[in-house]
């Protein structure tokens, strides 16, 4: 079996667009690397798994499909993990038949692709092998030797980017005044509440613990004091919290992420009100717990400027309108077209 793209790197370019079928959960398609999973003869039958409109798809089509889903299949024996290949061969399918029915509207449409077209687009696939001998024996083993059909394969994939490109891509530019628009229309959104980011070094005592192990926490707590507040830096007190904290955070360096006032106990609030990013506290006394703080940031109450968020929101929504389009195409293509599965 040659190890080449599970559907060749060049050709998922196109496969990929079609791959986001809005009908069901948005599933990212990673481009597998040279080195991926197995391959899969395209040019084998395989059992049908659906037929669209009479034409067949195969188990061999499906696989490609659950590869670009999930290309790190390779890392499962070649097979995808038990726990979640029933949701991703749901999804495989469902965009399986997206692209036969938008190759097949593209054919109704009497599209084409230009020479010039076709020999750029070989010339893209033959530059992924490290030699001409790699190209012929990846050709011979997925194509039983037939250059014909993977043209025909390269072809398609190409009619399929630019119905495509005609049907969404082309439609789903989102605009500055309807990203400002969002903004404004969903301050709510953009409103946060005081915050605090900040590492933890903690000592906590055993369950019914007894006064001597009491005193020994304390004892604890004030020497992980002296040295947290010898380090210099958030690594160096990260370093040392991996070291001698108790609490879970200590598998990531002590940190928390940005945490509102009001999910605090009192006793956090107040150090913190007192301190200035990079200090560290004394011994927070927390019940029975000892707590050393190191203040990362202090983010007041306010809201979010637009500037801070315009470029992820123009994203969020062009992808969104990228699904409507595409659930809308998917919808009317299936109108008349007839779907079978086994």
């Amino acid at each position: 079996m040659h190890s080449k793209l599970s559907l060749f790197g060049f050709l998922s370019l196109s496969l990929a667009a079609a791959a986001q079928v809005a009908s069901h959960a948005p599933t990212a398609v990673a481009h597998a690397p040279a080195s991926g999973p197995v391959s899969l003869s395209l040019a084998a039958v395989g059992k049908p798994v659906a037929r669209v409109n009479g034409a067949v798809l195969t188990e061999t089509d499906l696989l490609r499909e659950e590869y670009a889903i999930f290309p790190y299949a390779r890392q499962h024996g070649g097979g995808l993990p038990k726990e979640l290949a029933p949701q991703i061969r749901d999804g495989a399918l469902k965009m399986l038949v997206f692209e036969e029915l938008v190759y097949q509207e593209a054919k109704r449409r009497n599209m084409t692709v230009s020479p010039a077209r076709m020999q750029r687009a070989e010339a893209d696939f033959r530059k992924q092998f490290s030699s001409p001998d790699e190209f012929h024996a990846f050709v011979q083993s997925d194509f039983a030797g037939s250059q014909q059909l993977l043209r025909e394969k390269i072809r398609r994939s190409l009619l399929i980017e630019a119905m495509l490109k005609g049907e969404v891509d082309s439609k789903s530019t989102v605009t500055p005044a309807e990203v400002r628009a969002y903004y404004d229309k969903n301050q709510a959104r953009f409103q946060h509440p005081e915050t605090y980011t900040f590492q933890t070094i903690s000592v906590l005592p055993p369950d019914k613990a007894t006064a001597e192990q009491l005193k020994e926490g304390h004892r604890r707590a004030e020497d992980a004091l002296r040295k947290a507040r010898a380090t210099k830096n958030s690594e160096e007190f990260g370093l040392l919290a991996e070291k001698v904290s108790d609490d879970d955070y200590r598998v990531v360096m002590g940190q928390h992420k940005p945490v509102p006032v009001d999910q605090l106990p009192p006793q956090i609030v107040k150090a913190l009100l007192a301190m200035k990013p990079g200090s560290v506290s004394d011994l927070i006394q927390v019940d029975q717990a000892y707590t050393i703080v190191r203040l990362e940031v202090h983010t007041p109450a306010g809201k979010t400027p637009f500037l801070d968020v315009k470029a992820q929101l123009e994203k969020e929504l062009h992808e969104k309108k990228t699904n409507q389009l595409r659930a809308a195409l998917d919808s009317k293509l299936r109108q008349n077209a007839t779907i079978e599965q086994p």
